[in-house]
Order: structure tokens, then C-alpha cells, then sequence
């Protein structure tokens, strides 16, 4: 004890009863006021008297040592600190020579990518902090280098992170093997499913592994995975049925009910975990905080394609998932018949469905279930069960199905894994083992006394190896060495499973009684082992219960149901009716069971044995390998990070031996050579040795080896070996790493100067071939220069030639051609003076007949006229006198002739006023210029504006007015605008009428008044009538599409038109204008004024109307021509031409039942607009004809 100041590190004494509170260490932060403040390693404050005596701590232990062999202070208070410390830096790993110490954190750290795997690759152990990677990679090693099998034992109780180590430790060796191969990934994906169906959530753990497996991995020659083979051992059926509080059943039926869509789950009848009582008992816990069940199973599933599942398969598994959680669901009733306790199903519709998933007989499954049968004197005997028979029952056939399920699995995964051993071929194995920690419930039952069996296996192999080959080898080789005593657990095993009347045996025996109850079974245990020092005999009679002290501690067995978990069996009426399933998958996996019969299954072994025999024969494995030891410690009891529970970490390192495991490390000597081995592997490293089959004293040439490498350290000579510390296996290695670096060198260059000059000799060869092919290529490229210049000479020559041909040719052609037009030329011209002529001649003689046909009415009528003036002359002779009579007639008969001359005149007036007509209406049919056209119809300041207001309109001739008929006489919705349009004054400010105040004051919806090429979707200025808002719109796409900002329409018309545009103008204002175009025009316009206007009844823009229905005023026939004239342009314009009105009053017909919003919703499409592409002359008739005419869009 010595006084301490400030700064200093020293040992606290503050044990309570408890047997595992050790001195905790701490740090002197102040010494004042007669007190000692020290803060500890739970950062806690401690207030001492000044007086106060400390035990100083050792140096190694202020500064922390990477392995526990290091410490100065081989105390459990030190290596219980040390581990503390490191914890608290997030360093979970602590070599114990070469045994790793694992803490588990509880959290996720940053240490195991590839990086980190690369890093610890073909590292000695201590060359770089602890890892798990360095375990790994030295057994990897360590298999190569000795030729010998290695294995990893992975320990430690329940919730020390075992499971994941094993799965750290796979990772590493699939990396470090360097192949990467598919192989490799399957056994790395055989871990999600193994884990799905073997592990589930308990208090301490939330993935722990219900059953123990041994991963033998297979390597060749180069030390590449060829493959590997996995032995399940014990898995913990009774976890399907019932679970204790706050643990859950298997992960598989979680991750299935969460992952499955809603499909799947209807197909089998699956709805949600909290609805299944073998998911959901004593207010269990349906989620996991540290796991998310529905991403788990897509990895479950894609792991199973990796594997090699089938979908049947899979399917097959899922159907006997959802009959187990159905069969959990499935109730009886208690009743009582013939004063027997018996049983109904009390919900049948569940059994159909269990029935339907296993593919079994209803009314079969259902009397499996409520009755059982009894051979009795080779009689059967059928009698009922009671309502708990009846769940045990079904437990155990629920027990039965999943048990051979987990079985077969594990042979699906070997099957697509594991690769038979050629006996010609190398291979070496590297096994880890995973199995269940040490288990202390409040409740412990018979798989827990199968665990901590096989807890003792594993601790006596450790001891086994470690302590008891360690100083039997030391005394066989005749080495100075200090017997170290440690704790055997030999007697505990004797007492389980050894010695005579184990308690395993014991439990077999009663098993095989009909008779025998788990109550008879425990007074047997008491009476064979009360006096054990290792058996715990019970308190009162009354209670069916035991006890055994374990290398871990005090266990406390419930002896109920033991008997029943050791049969492992379930009824035999289901097992025969199993035989007569439909499924195929079922009856395969009890196969073997329906191979043997009825009483053989009765003599067949118990669990309690099959287990014992499994184990042994994986202990028998483990002593033939090299082993590994990993073992992990569990922080505290709540899975908490950084939370270290000292007194829980002191028993776990106590119970594992770890204080006598760092002593014999310390003073041993973990490595050892055979002298044979030792001479060939450093027989460099001291001059004049050879190799072990030439030296004749190998004992000798390994003194020289270690006196000349190994000054002044620790190591000693044995009879047969040499005996190393692992510093000095490490010194060893290095300088023979050196060494052989130094002769790999000059071996390398001896290598690389005959390699040179073999590339000199060679590359001098083909310098000389490659010049002698070059000067070859230069000569040959030389020549075909040569080639290719005849070549061209002759091509430009033929050229020419063909050239001049061509010409000489071209010409004669030219003058063939010239001639021939000229021949047809005047061919045409003369047929054409001869059609000329002809016509001539046709017309002269029309004329001279139509001449000659007037003469002969004129003579006619005068023949007549004279023949009357005779006939009045004779007729009034009698009365008047021949002479008065004479004189009356000539009277009469002149006033005839001024009659007939004026009606002769009239006549020829009336033809050529007609003439005249005519050829006004060749004129203006003649007349095509678009320009004049559309000035004639629009004219500026003075001339007619299109206005809703009425003027007349007449026909200028009465020729004109008889041959339309009661054509309209007027247009509507015509005005003339006489005066021009009022201009600004020069000296008026104009700045502040701009177009963006304008847009911002009268534009609809917040429109900008920038250009923009997109379609509106509301007219700029508010316009009441739809129609004229699709109108606005219609127009706004005309102009971009006339402007080609808008791509025009590219599918045509369903109607076909086909005449174009111009056919159409040509035909309604041409030659071809005849009365019957008049008249459909009249019935066009009828048709359209009794529509409903375009716009508004007080805004029409009606193309015709009758204002005039006589045509015979005499004011109105200067003016008719004219009015028909701007009628039939009008119609044009306004594209409602005699072709397509019939179109266009249908689209107005249905605009009428819809508003506009409703018809761009509907259809997408504008009635204004043709749906089929337009020439930019319809489109400026559109634009012009709604644009301009109607006020409201002008």
C-alpha cells in the first residue's frame, strides 16, 4: 500500500458480497480538504480520507495492453479493467496469446470492410490490433503452412455475439481465398437461411441461434473454397409452440407475414402475425427493434435462389409454414361422453384449411387429432383425448413438421454446397463452430440441459487442450515448467452423460416406460445423485426440479415434460395418416419414418441420446484439428451499448478460465516444432546447415539455429521438439522472412538476367527478320505506286476518250431533239390554224344561220304584217270603201311595223346587253390576283367594313336578275366605314400607353405580354360566349401554324377532299358559276341563317340573308352583281364553300350540346379547327373571316 497524489492510477477495494466484485481501478483527481477524490472506471466520483493507503496499478495496465499475456498485474481486477478500457474505445478485440476475447458491443462499428480484410491478410497474430480477420487469417495459414486441419471454436453464453462472429469469420475466409467464386457466395448465403429458421429473439439475444451448426469449409491445393458440408445439431422445437415473455418464435414466420404481398398471403389464407397464437402468447412480442422483417425476406428468398431452391420448393415451405400457423389456431372443446373427458374441434373451418395446405383427408387429420390408438394384444383400440391430450397432440405434430422441415433444408444447402472428396485430390478443411451458449433461464427445461452439455464438451476441450496436452507434453519432453492448477469440469460431464446411471440414461430409461412420468423420472435423479457434489437436490418433495452446478454457475431444471421432449415422437395415427398425403415434399421428409415400422419407431433412440452421440462425434472432429479459440463476452444483460456490467463480465471470464488460460500462456510455450520440421524451415538463418535429410543430428543443427538466431531469450529444447514463446515464433519468422527476402532478391536477379538476355537474343532475331521484311514492304509499296500510277494514267485516258464520246454523242442528240420540236412544233401549229379555221368557220356559219334564222322571222313577221294589211283591206272594203278601206289598212299596218321594229330593236338590245354581261363575267372570273382580291373585298379608309349593321346590295343588270331568281339582295353584318380612323396628336404623350400596361390592366390569368409559341388554354381578353372563346383560340392556333410556330396538322381528314383549295375557289367563283351553283348558295345561306349565330343573336355572322326576296326593284339592279360577288367571296373567306358546309354545320350542331371547357376536355379538340393539314391561303381565309368579321374577336 502506498499514499498517492494527484494523476496517479491505483486500485480501489470496493468488493461488496458478491463474489464476482473485484478492485476497479482508478484515477487521483484531486487531494484537499483532508479528502481524496478519485474518479473510477465507471467514471464515478469516490471521496477517501487523506489517510488512505492504495494499491498502485501496474504501468501495463494504466497504458492498456493489446494482449492480456502482457500485463505486469495477472489479477482478474486487471484484466477486468484492461477490458474495460478498450471497450470504452470501441476496441472490443483482446488477444490472450492466441485466444480472442470479443465484447460484444451492441452496435454497429466500422471495421470489417474490405479494407480492413486486406489489412489482415497474411498478418502474424500481434503484428496489428486484435481482429477477429487476424484469428481468421492465421488459421487459414496456419492450414497451408502445416498441412493440417484447423477449426475455429467460437464460445460464450447467450447474447455474446457468436452468431455474428461466425458470420465475420466467413466473410473473411471467402475473401481472403481469393477466388470469389459462386461457391463461396452460396456458402455465404446459406447463413440468412439457417438463421430464418434456427434462430429467433429471446430476452437476451434478439438473433439467437436456437441450434448449433458446424460450418466445415473445404479448401484445394491453392487454397481456394472448393466447398463445405454443415451439421445442425439440437434444434430447439419447443420455441414453435410456446415462448417464454418478450421472446419470440422463429424469425422465418415474421419475416413471412411481413415480406408476402397480399396475393400471396389470400393463396394461403395468411393475414397478419398478431392474428397466430403460436406468434402472439403471454402479450408476446410481435416486432424486433433490430431487425426489419419484411426486408429480411427478400434475403431469405434470393438467398434460396442461390441455393439452388426451386420454386415448388419454395412453395412446398411456405404451404407447411402456413399449416403450422393455422394448426396453432385450431381449438378444442372439452366434453364429456360416456363419463370420459373428450374433446371437439371447435373451429372446423381452420382444420379444412390446415387440411387443404397439408393435402390431407379432413375428417383423417381431424380423428388424428381428437383420438388416439392403442395395440393390445394385437388388437386395436381406438379411445378419445381429453381436451389437453388433444393439444399436446397437436403440439408435438406441429413439432414433428417443422423438426423434419429444418432437417431437410439443411441438406438442401449441402447438396448445392458441399462437393464429395476425390481420394486422388488434396484437401484440407477449416471448421466453426457455432453453437448455443451457455443458457441460465428462470425456466430451464430439457433443451436447456442439452445445451449446457455441450457447453461442458466445449469447456473441457478447451481445458483439454490448454491445460491438460499443454503440461502432459511439457513433462513427456522433459521441459522446466511450474504445474499450474485450473478447474476441471470432467466430473460434471460424468455426471450428465459418463459415468453409469447419468442423469441422460436415467431419462432414457424412464423415457422407455409406459408408465414412467416426469415426477418418477425426478425422484430417480434424486435417489442416484443426491450425494453428487455437482447435483443440487431439490427443496421440498413437492417440487419436480434439480439443479447441477456448471463451470458457468448454478442451473435450476424444471423436470416437466421432459419425458415427452425426449421422445421426440407424436401420434401414429397422424403418422400414418402422413403417409397418405397428396403433398409430395410431406412424404418425403418422414420417409424414413415410414420405412421402419411401429415398434421399431418405439426402440428407436431418444433425443437425449441422438444428441450425445452427434456430440461426440463433433468432439472427435475438433481433436483432430488445430483449434482456434474465440471467445465472447457478453457486456450486460440488457443488449445496451456502452454499458460494461463488470460483476457479469468477471463471472464469464472466471467461469471460462480465462486467469488460468493467460498464466499457462504466459509461462508456456504455445508453439513447439518437431526438430526435422524446425531444421527445414530455419535452417537459413545459421550458415553450414543443411536440410533435415542430410544433417544426421537434427537436435544439434535446432541448438545451433536457436543459440545463433535466438540470443538470451526464452525457449527450450525438448526430446523431440523445440518449444516457443509467440514472441519468438514471431522473431523467428521475421528474420526468416528477411533471409529469404535477401536470397529471393538475388534469385531474382539471376532469374531477370537470364530472362534479359533471352529478350536481347530474341529481339536481335527479329530486328534482323523485321528489317529484311521491311525493306521487302519498301520495295513492294515502291512498286505498287508504280501499278497504281499506270493505273491512273489509263483511267484519266479512257476518261477522255469516254468524254469526247460523250459530247460528239450529246451533240448529235441535241439536233435530233431540235428537230423533232421543231417537226412537232409546227405540227401543233398547223393543227391548230386548221382547228382555228374550222372554228372559224363553225362560228360564221352560227352566225350567218343564227342571221339567216332572224331574217326569215323578220320576213315572217312582215309576210304576216302585209298578209294582214290585206286581209283588213278586204275585210273593211265592204264597209268603209276600197280606197278609205286601203288607206285604214296601210295605217294599221305601219303602226305594225314601228311595233315590229321596235320589238326587233329591243331585241338586239337585250342581246347585247347579255353580250355585255357575259363578258363582265369572264372578266371577273378570270380574275385571280389575291392581292386585288382582297383589296377589292377589304378596302381601305372609304371603302366597306364588316359591321353587324344591314346595307342593301343590288344586281346591276335585269339580264342578271332573271337568271337568279329570288336570290338574297343584300349582305348582313356588312357596314361602311366612310371615315377614316382618328390618329393621335403629335404632341401628345404616348409613353404611358404601352402594351405590357395594357396586357397587365386587360390580359386573363396573369398572362405576360411576351410572344410565346405554346398553346392558350383561355383567350387573352375576357370573352362571355364559349363560343367565342373557341373562336379566340382557334384563331391564336391559325396564326402560329400560318407563322410555322406551330406545327401543322399531319394526319388528313377522314373526308377525303379531293379537290384542293384552289378547285374549290375556282369552281365556286370560275366558269363554272351557273345557276344551280346560285341556287344551292341560296339554300346554303336559308340553311345557315336558320343556325344559331356564330357569336351572338345580336352580333350574326350569318354568310346570306334575305333582305330582298323579289329582286325585281329597280333600285336594286345596279348593285345585284355586286352583292352575289360578295356573298360568294364572303363564302369562301369564311371557308363555308358548297364542299365542306355540311362539315362545318355539324361541328356547330354538336357545339351546341356542349360548352367549350366540356368539348377540350372530352376530346381535345377545337370545332373550329380542320383536323387535317391546311395551305397558307385557307389559313389566311380563317383568320381574315373570324378574325376581322366578328366585332367582338376583331
Amino acid at each position: 500500500m502506498v499514499s498517492v497524489s494527484k494523476g496517479d492510477h491505483v486500485w480501489v477495494d470496493q468488493r461488496t458480497g458478491s463474489e464476482f466484485n473485484v478492485e476497479i481501478g482508478a484515477r487521483v483527481v484531486a487531494t484537499q480538504a483532508g479528502q481524496i477524490l478519485l474518479i473510477d472506471d465507471n467514471d464515478q466520483e469516490i471521496h477517501f480520507p487523506i489517510q488512505t493507503k492504495f494499491r498502485s496499478m501496474h504501468i501495463s495496465s494504466v497504458e492498456g495492453v493489446d494482449d492480456m499475456i502482457l500485463l505486469g498485474d495477472l489479477k482478474e481486477s486487471a484484466i477486468l479493467h484492461n477490458l474495460h478500457m478498450r471497450y470504452k474505445e470501441d476496441k472490443i478485440y483482446t488477444y490472450t496469446g492466441s485466444i480472442l476475447v470479443a465484447v460484444n458491443p451492441y452496435k454497429l462499428l466500422n471495421i470489417y470492410n474490405i479494407d480492413n480484410i486486406r489489412q489482415y491478410s497474411n498478418k502474424k497474430i500481434g503484428e496489428l490490433q486484435p481482429h477477429i480477420f487476424a484469428i481468421g487469417d492465421n488459421a487459414y495459414w496456419s492450414m497451408q503452412r502445416y498441412q493440417h486441419d484447423q477449426c475455429i471454436i467460437i464460445s460464450g453464453e447467450s447474447g455474446s455475439g457468436k452468431t455474428e462472429s461466425t458470420k465475420l469469420t466467413l466473410q473473411f475466409l471467402a475473401a481472403t481465398s481469393g477466388q470469389h467464386s459462386w461457391i463461396e457466395q452460396q456458402i455465404l448465403d446459406a447463413n440468412p437461411i439457417l438463421e430464418a429458421f434456427g434462430n429467433a429473439k429471446t430476452v437476451r439475444n434478439d438473433n439467437s441461434s436456437r441450434f448449433g451448426k458446424y460450418i466445415d469449409i473445404h479448401f484445394d491445393k491453392r487454397g481456394a473454397i472448393e466447398g463445405a458440408k454443415i451439421e445442425q445439431y439440437l434444434l430447439e422445437k419447443s420455441r414453435i409452440v410456446s415462448q417464454a415473455r418478450d421472446e419470440r418464435n422463429y424469425h422465418v414466420f415474421y419475416c413471412m407475414l411481413a415480406g408476402m404481398s397480399k396475393e400471396e398471403k389470400h393463396i394461403l389464407d395468411l393475414t397478419t402475425a398478431s392474428d397466430y397464437i403460436y406468434l402472439n402468447q403471454l402479450d408476446g412480442t410481435i416486432y424486433c427493434d433490430s431487425r426489419d422483417d419484411g426486408k429480411e425476406w427478400s434475403t431469405i428468398k434470393s438467398a434460396c435462389k442461390v441455393l439452388m431452391f426451386s420454386d415448388d420448393e419454395l412453395n412446398d415451405i411456405l404451404r407447411l409454414l402456413s399449416a403450422v400457423l393455422h394448426l396453432g389456431n385450431v381449438k378444442f372443446q372439452a366434453t364429456t361422453t360416456q363419463n370420459m373427458d373428450t374433446c371437439t374441434v371447435a373451429n372446423i373451418n381452420v382444420l379444412r384449411t390446415v387440411s387443404k395446405l397439408l393435402k390431407l383427408d379432413d375428417n383423417g387429420l381431424r380423428d388424428g387429432l381428437l383420438k388416439r390408438t392403442i395395440f393390445a394384444h394385437g388388437e386395436a383400440v381406438v379411445t378419445p383425448l381429453s381436451q389437453q391430450q388433444a393439444f399436446d397432440v397437436r403440439d408435438a405434430f406441429v413439432k414433428g413438421i417443422y423438426g423434419k422441415m429444418f432437417i431437410w433444408i439443411v441438406e438442401k444447402i449441402n447438396s448445392a454446397i458441399f462437393k464429395p472428396k476425390d481420394p486422388s485430390a488434396y484437401r484440407k478443411s477449416l471448421g466453426i463452430l457455432d453453437i448455443f451458449g451457455f443458457e441460465n433461464f428462470q425456466r430451464n427445461s430439457f433443451e436447456q440441459l442439452c445445451i449446457n452439455y455441450a457447453n461442458e464438451n466445449l469447456q473441457q476441450f478447451f481445458v483439454h487442450h490448454i491445460f491438460k496436452l499443454e503440461q502432459e507434453e511439457y513433462n513427456n519432453e522433459h521441459i522446466n515448467w511450474k504445474h499450474i492448477a485450473f478447474e476441471d469440469n470432467q466430473r460434471i460431464l460424468d455426471l450428465i452423460a459418463i459415468k453409469s446411471m447419468n442423469i441422460i440414461a436415467l431419462i432414457d430409461e424412464e423415457s422407455r416406460f409406459p408408465k414412467g412420468t416426469d415426477r418418477s423420472l425426478c425422484d430417480k435423479l434424486h435417489a442416484n445423485h443426491s450425494k453428487n457434489e455437482n447435483f443440487i437436490p431439490r427443496k421440498t418433495d413437492n417440487n419436480i426440479s434439480f439443479g447441477i452446478r456448471h463451470f458457468a454457475g448454478n442451473v435450476y431444471y424444471d423436470c416437466e415434460n421432459f419425458l415427452e421432449k425426449n421422445r421426440d415422437t407424436f401420434s401414429q395415427d397422424l403418422m400414418k395418416l402422413l403417409q397418405e398425403t397428396k403433398s409430395k415434399f410431406l412424404r418425403n421428409l418422414f420417409l424414413n419414418e415410414f420405412q421402419i415400422g411401429t415398434e421399431t419407431r418405439k426402440r428407436a433412440p431418444s433425443l437425449g441420446t441422438q444428441f450425445k452421440k452427434s456430440l461426440d462425434s463433433l468432439m472427435a472432429i475438433l481433436s483432430a484439428c488445430q483449434p482456434f479459440f474465440i471467445r465472447c463476452i457478453k457486456p450486460n444483460e440488457y443488449k445496451a451499448p456502452d454499458n460494461f456490467d463488470r460483476a457479469l463480465v468477471c463471472r464469464q471470464l472466471r467461469y471460462s478460465g480465462m486467469m488460468e488460460t493467460i498464466s499457462i500462456r504466459r509461462k508456456g510455450y504455445p508453439i513447439r516444432h518437431i526438430f526435422r520440421d524446425f531444421v527445414d524451415r530455419y535452417r537459413l538463418l545459421a550458415t553450414g546447415i543443411g536440410p533435415s535429410h542430410v544433417e544426421g543430428d537434427c537436435r544439434l543443427a535446432a541448438e545451433k539455429i536457436c543459440k545463433t538466431v535466438l540470443v538470451n531469450q526464452d525457449y527450450q529444447i525438448g526430446k523431440t521438439k523445440v518449444f516457443l514463446k509467440d514472441a519468438q515464433d514471431v522473431f523467428l519468422e521475421q528474420a526468416r522472412e528477411q533471409v529469404m527476402a535477401r536470397k529471393i532478391l538475388i534469385l531474382q536477379n539471376s532469374i531477370r538476367q537470364w530472362i534479359a538476355r533471352r529478350q536481347f537474343i530474341a529481339i536481335r532475331q527479329s530486328v534482323s527478320l523485321i528489317q529484311r521484311y521491311c525493306k521487302s514492304h519498301r520495295e513492294v509499296k515502291r512498286f505498287q505506286i508504280m501499278c497504281n500510277g499506270f493505273t491512273r494514267l489509263q483511267t484519266q485516258f479512257h476518261t477522255r476518250m469516254l468524254t469526247l464520246r460523250y459530247s460528239v454523242l450529246r451533240s448529235r442528240i441535241l439536233n435530233i431533239q431540235r428537230y423533232c420540236r421543231g417537226y412537232l412544233a409546227r405540227q401543233n401549229y398547223s393543227r391548230k390554224v386548221n382547228a382555228i379555221l374550222i372554228l372559224q368557220s363553225e362560228v360564221r356559219r352560227h352566225i350567218a344561220q343564227k342571221q339567216m334564222r332572224r331574217f326569215r322571222i323578220e320576213e315572217k313577221m312582215y309576210r304576216e304584217a302585209e298578209q294582214e294589211r290585206h286581209d283588213e283591206e278586204k275585210r273593211l272594203v265592204s264597209s268603209l270603201g276600197a280606197k278609205r278601206a286601203k288607206e285604214e289598212a296601210e295605217r294599221k299596218y305601219q303602226e305594225r311595223l314601228k311595233v315590229l321594229e321596235r320589238e326587233i330593236h329591243e331585241q338586239e338590245r337585250l342581246e347585247q346587253q347579255r353580250a355585255k354581261e357575259k363578258r363582265l363575267l369572264m372578266e371577273r372570273k378570270n380574275y385571280t390576283d389575291e392581292n386585288d382580291l382582297f383589296n377589292n373585298m377589304f378596302p381601305s379608309n372609304n371603302e366597306e367594313r364588316i359591321t353587324p349593321t344591314h346595307r342593301p346590295a343590288t344586281v346591276t343588270t335585269g339580264g342578271m336578275q332573271s337568271t337568279l331568281g329570288n336570290m338574297p339582295q343584300s349582305m348582313d353584318n356588312v357596314e361602311r366605314i366612310d371615315k377614316p380612323l382618328p390618329l393621335p396628336d403629335q404632341d401628345e404623350d404616348l409613353k404611358e400607353y404601352t402594351f405590357a400596361k395594357f396586357a397587365s390592366t386587360y390580359f386573363q390569368g396573369n398572362a405576360a405580354p411576351h410572344f410565346t409559341k405554346k398553346t392558350l388554354k383561355q383567350p387573352l381578353l375576357a370573352i362571355k360566349s364559349e363560343r367565342d372563346q373557341l373562336a379566340a383560340l382557334a384563331i391564336w392556333i391559325t396564326i402560329l401554324r400560318f407563322m410555322c410556330d406551330l406545327p401543322d396538322v399531319r394526319t388528313p381528314n377522314i373526308v377525303h377532299q379531293k379537290q384542293s383549295v384552289m378547285t374549290k375557289i375556282h369552281s365556286t367563283l370560275g366558269r363554272k358559276f351557273n345557276k344551280k351553283d346560285l341556287e344551292e348558295a341560296q339554300k346554303l345561306s336559308e340553311s345557315i341563317d336558320n343556325q344559331p349565330s356564330l357569336t351572338s343573336p345580336d352580333n350574326s355572322l350569318s354568310i346570306m340573308t334575305n333582305n330582298n326576296n323579289n329582286g325585281s326593284s329597280p333600285t336594286s339592279n345596279k348593285t345585284t352583281s355586286r352583292s352575289v360577288k360578295q356573298k360568294l367571296v364572303n363564302m369562301t373567306l369564311k371557308r363555308k364553300s358548297k364542299l365542306s358546309t355540311d362539315v362545318a354545320i355539324t361541328r356547330l350542331k354538336d357545339l351546341d350540346l356542349l360548352s367549350s371547357t366540356q368539348q377540350i376536355k372530352m376530346s381535345g379538340m377545337n370545332p373550329f379547327l380542320e383536323d387535317r393539314p391546311t395551305s397558307n391561303l385557307e389559313k389566311l381565309h380563317f383568320i381574315i373571316g373570324l378574325g376581322i368579321h366578328v366585332a367582338e374577336l376583331r
